[in-house]
């Protein structure tokens, strides 16, 4: 596989990222290329299709390798053609440096988008990852213009999940007259939804003139996501003993009744107060077991951040502390523009996002959170 090239990740004429990778950086790429080839040396084994579950099992584990493989080769390769393209900038000819610096800009560029990519995927997997989610959109402060952002950001998810081949089925929804959403819970159907939606969870806060403001001014509104891993019985157990449940007639906007039965249900956890009330289906029984679903989900989240507080060392390696009340994200209307607060990350095309473009922002924020890892590692290294 020949040398590692020098210079580390961009090399000291860059000027932009002077990092040493990881010492075991190489190290993990090297280990995924080997096991990639004995993973291909196995599908390519005709004794492998007469067992259609490891066949699969198999090509999934290679489609999990691939990514870091393929982002290790052409970091590589950006390197390699950097040392060349750097030799060319002492040439005499000022027409070959002017390309031999052009080149340059654009192999760092590459490098840099390559680093970024690797160390979004050395970030230690959670078993979660791989699970469908529950999604929960409320809105916060500022009353009809709150509910009407709720609207818009349940729209973007949904056009998300639509892009990436993800089912959404509701669970529950209580709009308002004016067209808002006071509280959206849905559940996202997708291999890998919860692994790409998690980091969404927190306070989204949006800066613009609503619709009834007569004198053009700018207000803000915020709104509440939650993004849970969907729990199944084996991951939550719950004694039905603990349960209090309630029917009732559910009811559309405004408080009008859209049933004349007692389908809707209430679920009350009554060791810890949490409360799921589910009315979407003109089934009492469909609707109880919605509800449970959302239940369990919400245990098995307390218990992830129970956890995740014992692990102070680990910190670090999250986004925040799971908090609703941190603030992850402003979108600025009058601007064109939204601000990633945890990735450092501003993109000024606000519309292409809740158009559902947002992939780049997800990324952003992942790459943040690799890099937060490695520092904390480089940090108790040093200790």
């Amino acid at each position: 596989m020949g040398a590692d090239p020098p210079g580390g990740f961009l090399g000291p004429e860059s000027g932009r990222i002077q990092r040493e990778p990881m010492a075991d950086w190489n190290e993990q790429i090297r280990q995924a290329e080997a096991k990639g080839g004995a993973l291909e040396a196995r599908l390519s084994d005709p004794a492998l299709a007469k067992s259609p579950p490891e066949l699969a099992s198999v090509g999934r584990e290679l489609a999990e390798l691939r990514p870091l493989i393929e982002a290790g080769r052409g970091w590589r390769k950006a390197q390699e053609q950097l040392v060349s393209a750097r030799e060319m900038l002492a040439e005499d000819d000022a027409e070959m440096r002017e390309l031999a610096a052009a080149e340059v800009a654009d192999l760092e560029a590459q490098a840099e988008a390559f680093e970024q990519q690797i160390r979004a995927l050395l970030i230690p997997k959670d078993p979660n990852d791989t699970k469908d989610a529950i999604l929960e959109v409320r809105a916060g402060t500022g009353g009809d213009e709150a509910a009407l952002f709720a609207a818009d950001l349940f729209r973007m998810y949904s056009r998300y999940a639509e892009a990436k081949g993800w089912k959404i089925e509701p669970i529950s929804m209580s709009e308002t007259d004016a067209g808002g959403i006071k509280e959206a819970v849905v559940s996202v159907i997708g291999r890998g939804a919860y692994g790409r939606l998690k980091y969404e969870k927190g306070v989204h806060r949006v800066q613009r003139v609503p619709t009834t403001e007569s004198q053009g001014r700018i207000h803000t509104s915020t709104v509440t996501v939650a993004i849970m891993p969907e729990a199944e019985e084996v991951d939550i157990e719950v004694d039905p003993s603990d349960l209090r449940i309630d029917v009732f007639r559910s009811s559309g906007p405004g408080g009008q009744s859209v049933n004349t039965t007692d389908s809707a249900v209430r679920i009350t956890h009554e060791p810890t107060g949490v409360v799921v009330t589910c009315q979407d289906e003109k089934s009492q029984h469909k609707n109880k077991a919605k509800a449970m679903k959302v239940l369990r989900s919400r245990l098995l989240e307390a218990e992830l951040d129970r956890q995740q507080t014992e692990r102070a060392d680990e910190r670090r390696s999250q986004v925040g502390t799971g908090e609703r009340s941190e603030k992850i994200r402003t979108y600025n209307f009058p601007q064109n523009r939204v601000t990633d607060h945890r990735a450092g990350l501003t993109l000024h095309k606000l519309e292409l996002c809740m158009g559902g473009d947002i992939d780049e922002l997800l990324d952003g924020v992942r790459a943040n959170l690799a890099q937060q890892r490695e520092d904390a590692l480089a940090e108790g290294a040093a200790a």
